[in-house]
């Protein structure tokens, strides 16, 4: 039994105990508060670590995993995730207790408005002997000064008439004196009766609310202390995989993953020369990998294939029947080395222009070089019959599911190597202009039509639907360091392999199969970042716990992920609607998945991607990415513009950011850039007014604001809304309605406001209302500036359409966000 420490310490002259003890009371609910936002700071503290631990160990899983070390890195990355995870199930443990202290607070504020019922006849008691007290201390003071008034005149010899006067007044007084003191003793009887009371009620109170806190604070301990000792058997598990892997061992997973062979070279003799070998082998006819340019002298329709065109032809490892007729008789043999490799000529571009593959032979003039045509024939296993002629429907038959085979490195690569691809470009007209675009200037001049987007319209664009790589003339290729041969019986592959420089395909067939569910490397994280890849620019990865779910062998058509991120900028002056500047650009990113460069790299065609922009009406300005995207600049549709890749350009870029992050799940692409036309504050989601009046001692403020749906393609809320407003004038205090956040060190005011939309209260309209209080007024009307976001829906209802077969869109993603959006009185 505690010592009833309230009901022997809470009396005193005055009787304030009962004030004292109430108050006390009050206080408790006070600290069970300050609880929670002490325990609430360490949740966020806590998450604020998991997520930097979690952010770490990701970097640890992106570091080199070249190397003898390679494997460490995956002991501190599971190590670094299992400190995370820790961290957060404190998390976790201690938003639960937050829970419990804030159902205790409510618990606690019932009681406490019970108890004070309780007690209000005890605060009756208390006022009663108070008054008594007071009104005993004045009757006291009365009855004193009536008699030594009465004994005064009897001792002067006053008149009978004024010392009668005087003892009525005394005996006046003396009765209500003894009034008093008898009220007083009732009043006191009952006081001090219902005060024992009372405080030992108040005693209990706070007993019960000391145990209650302490067994919060136990908990919290003791979460904190589990999270402790967790850590510490991470850090022991972590200590015994850095002591287990020993040198030894990692020297042995280098040799088994990378090692090359156990076999040492075996001596070689010392060989006479066979010139009749030699010179058989330096005979032109032997090699024709590749077409050889010639000059026709007569139209020659039933030439045929000779016996020793075709052994030509199948000395290079082709099957019989691969190559169609050519004229060998006519054709212009170009000198060769020893070893039969052919040597370039020298030849301009115009030459090379005379000698494409698409130029007509049957059109020209006689006088003028004629070109041989070549037919690559598709091998047709298990059969020896081939045709002259195959259609394009023959080649699917026959080659099914057929590819060439990874290991056939010796691909022709059209006019640019990769490493030219690779290479840091100066800016063009697409990268300068981007800085323009998405910089905002309310009051700067906009951007002469000539300016930097005429620029783009120089840039030489091939007709659709031709496949847009350059086709160069059929020449025999230098020299290689080595000699890669096609291995014919070893292949594997997808559904179907496209022809070279051949168009992509626009059939009306029936459209590409719905998405489907999402893989890790379609998820939307691929989009989360803003960053892309742009000419000439480190492109911009991502990375994921999985591999990308696109192989070489995969049937269906290539996912990709399209994300649409607007920006609108504004200026409000006054309650003046046509004052108001409105600026919002757009950026497009295409998302592709690791597994999709495989397939472009060993797919020497791969199909084209097309697609078409959608709802363009509204956009004055469009800028495509010019070293990648092509389009028709006839396009009569004011409402839609084709676009279609550069896919040699494509798969340089994918290639490249592949080579610098190797373990990315995603690589995103920056394709265009658009501003949308404006409409004035009919295009602004959240419309502004703003009110100052400023006098030397306060400062009032009102912002009014109404949410704007008709600004939007698809009307949704705004969320994470802020008002950030700067005052000076020295504010000494503030009231704001509804509540908001005063930052003495930047003098400035914050407001957080919930998700604002039509369902929200007055349809998304409201008022944010600030008195502020100055020492050093008046204060300056100031800008104020305003920030919030959208998921799910673009300001310009800019969409994307893929065009043709070969890919599906796995995701599309919209939003839009504040740039700077400012308004001032």
């Amino acid at each position: 039994m505690i010592t009833p420490y309230f009901l022997e310490n809470f009396w005193g002259e005055k009787n304030n105990g009962f004030d004292v003890l109430y108050h006390n009371m009050k206080h408790g609910q006070i600290s069970s508060k300050e609880l929670t936002d002490f325990i609430r700071e360490r949740s966020t503290i806590e998450e604020s670590y998991a997520r930097s631990m979690t952010k770490l160990a990701k970097t640890a899983g992106n570091f080199s995993q070249l190397g003898t070390f390679a494997p460490v890195w995956d002991v501190f990355k599971s190590s670094t995730e299992k400190l995370a995870t820790c961290h957060m199930e404190l998390v976790k443990k201690l938003q639960e207790l937050i829970k419990e202290v804030q159902k205790y607070v409510e618990e606690q504020a019932k009681a406490h408005k019970k108890t004070k019922e309780e007690v209000a006849p005890t605060l009756e008691a208390v006022q009663n002997i108070q008054t008594t007290s007071q009104a005993l201390q004045k009757s006291k003071e009365s009855y004193n000064t009536k008699t030594v008034e009465q004994e005064r005149l009897r001792k002067e010899g006053a008149t009978q008439r004024d010392v009668d006067k005087a003892g009525v007044k005394a005996k006046k007084a003396t009765e209500a004196y003894k009034s008093y003191v008898e009220k007083y003793a009732a009043a006191k009887s009952e006081f001090e009766l219902k005060m024992a009371e009372t405080a030992q009620k108040f005693q209990d109170i706070e007993e019960n609310h000391i145990l209650h806190m302490k067994e919060i604070i136990q908990s919290y301990s003791q979460s904190v202390d589990e999270t402790h000792i967790q850590i510490g058997e991470v850090h022991k598990e972590f200590v015994r995989n850095i002591e287990n892997t020993s040198v030894e061992s990692l020297l042995q997973k280098l040799s088994e993953s990378k090692g090359t062979g156990k076999e040492r070279p075996g001596p070689i003799e010392f060989e006479e020369c066979n010139t009749a070998i030699a010179t058989e082998g330096a005979k032109p006819r032997k090699r024709k990998p590749f077409g050889i340019p010639v000059r026709r002298k007569d139209k020659d329709t039933d030439s045929t294939e000779s016996a020793e065109v075709e052994a030509a032809n199948t000395a290079n490892g082709a099957p019989p029947g691969y190559y169609g007729a050519i004229d060998i008789q006519n054709a212009n043999v170009p000198r060769v080395d020893a070893e039969g490799f052919c040597i370039r000529p020298e030849a301009n571009e115009n030459d090379a222009k005379d000698n494409s593959f698409y130029s007509s032979s049957d059109s020209e003039d006689e006088d003028e070089p004629r070109k041989f045509h070549v037919e690559i024939k598709p091998v047709r296993p298990n059969n020896g019959t081939h045709q002259n002629q195959a259609t394009i429907d023959e080649l699917k038959a026959s080659i099914g599911n057929i590819i060439l085979s990874p290991s056939a490195s010796g691909q022709l690569r059209r006019n640019q190597s990769s490493d030219e691809l690779a290479k840091p470009r100066a800016p063009t007209s697409y990268e300068l202009a981007n800085n323009d675009l998405l910089s905002l200037d309310p009051f700067g001049p906009t951007h002469a039509a000539g300016s930097s987007y005429a620029s783009s319209s120089t840039v030489p664009v091939p007709n659709r639907p031709v496949t847009p790589l350059t086709a160069g003339a059929l020449v025999p290729p230098p020299r290689p360091s080595s000699r890669p041969k096609l291995p014919t019986g070893k292949l594997t592959g997808i559904n179907e392999i496209v022809r070279p420089f051949s168009p992509p395909k626009t059939s009306n067939a029936s459209p590409p199969p719905p998405a489907a569910p999402l893989a890790r490397a379609e998820s939307s994280s691929s989009l989360s970042s803003n960053a892309s890849l742009s000419a000439g620019n480190t492109p911009t990865v991502g990375t994921s716990r999985g591999p990308s779910p696109v192989t070489l062998a995969s049937q269906d058509a290539l996912p990709i992920a399209v994300a649409f991120t607007e920006s609108v900028n504004a200026y409000f002056k006054g309650a003046d609607p046509t004052k108001c500047i409105v600026k919002i650009t757009g950026d497009m990113t295409l998302s592709f998945p690791m597994g999709i460069i495989k397939v472009f790299t060993n797919n020497p065609s791969p199909a084209v991607l097309t697609f078409k922009l959608k709802n363009i009406s509204r956009l004055e300005q469009i800028l495509p990415n010019q070293q990648l995207l092509y389009s028709d600049s006839s396009q009569s549709d004011s409402n839609s513009k084709d676009f279609w890749f550069n896919m040699q350009a494509l798969t340089s870029y994918l290639r490249k950011a592949s080579d610098q992050n190797p373990s990315a799940s995603y690589y995103n692409v920056d394709i265009i850039k658009y501003q949308v036309q404006s409409d004035g504050i009919h295009s602004t989601p959240l419309n502004l007014t703003v009110y100052w009046k400023c006098t030397a001692l306060t400062s009032d403020l009102r912002v009014d604001y109404r949410y704007n749906p008709n600004s939007m393609a698809q009307p949704g809320p705004l969320t994470n809304v802020q008002v950030l407003v700067p005052v000076d004038g020295g504010v000494t205090n503030m009231h704001s309605l509804p509540s908001s956040v005063w930052n003495s060190e930047q003098n400035k005011c914050l407001w957080k406001l919930n998700d604002i939309s039509e369902r929200s209260e007055n349809e998304g309209s409201g008022s944010l209302r600030a008195k502020f209080e100055l020492s050093n007024g008046p204060s300056s009307p100031s800008t104020l500036a305003v920030q919030f976001m959208s998921e799910g829906s673009t300001l310009s209802g800019v969409d994307m359409e893929l065009q043709g077969s070969g890919y599906r869109l796995s995701l599309n993603k919209k939003r839009f966000a504040t740039g700077r959006y400012m308004a001032d009185c």
